[in-house]
């Protein structure tokens, strides 16, 4: 059986509140889950498929060295790990009303590592249906995953968690 973990930043909000779900609607005994400053990385290549969860962050952010951002230190503990061949789905929380520019640019900023590390990217999801002017994490009207907006429109996240669950397991070869 293949083996998928999802990982996650940062803990505590609506990301891990979106991580659970996305957890009990994969099926517990199916995906192991953790919050990336507290996963092994030595551990990746025991994994055939990845789920990677964030929340909109700016450009500034991924960029900065500083202890907060814990994605660019997963990147640099990560960075002798070959991810080739392997799958990786993304899901990213935004606020389209207050950040319509920024909506959920942190699924650019993991797509940028995926590419690099040569991995396979699947679990791209539609843009119809939501209201934003530009996204980091968008190409051909694709987001790179699942968005969220836990702040306009919460009531839309569990049927949508739901479908991209269902889609990511089929393009995981594990439903």
């Amino acid at each position: 059986m293949k083996k998928t973990v999802l990982l996650y930043w940062a803990p505590g909000g609506n990301v891990e509140n979106a991580a659970r779900e996305i957890y009990r609607q994969f099926g517990i005994n199916e995906l192991e889950i953790a919050d990336i400053a507290g996963f092994d990385v030595n551990r990746l290549n025991d994994y055939d498929n990845f789920i990677f969860g964030v929340a909109t962050i700016g450009a500034e952010v991924w960029t900065d060295a500083k202890r907060s951002n814990k994605w660019n230190e997963f990147f640099v503990r990560a960075e002798k790990i070959s991810f080739a061949g392997k799958k990786v789905a993304l899901f990213g929380l935004g606020d389209q009303v207050l950040y319509p520019d920024h909506f959920v640019n942190s699924l650019g900023f993991l797509k940028v590592f995926v590419d690099k590390k040569g991995a396979i990217l699947v679990g791209k999801w539609p843009v119809t249906g939501y209201e934003f002017t530009d996204s980091e994490g968008v190409e051909n009207d694709m987001f790179f995953g699942l968005a969220l907006d836990e702040d306009q429109q919460p009531e839309l996240s569990p049927s949508r968690i739901e479908a991209w669950v269902k889609q990511i397991k089929k393009e995981f070869g594990v439903s």
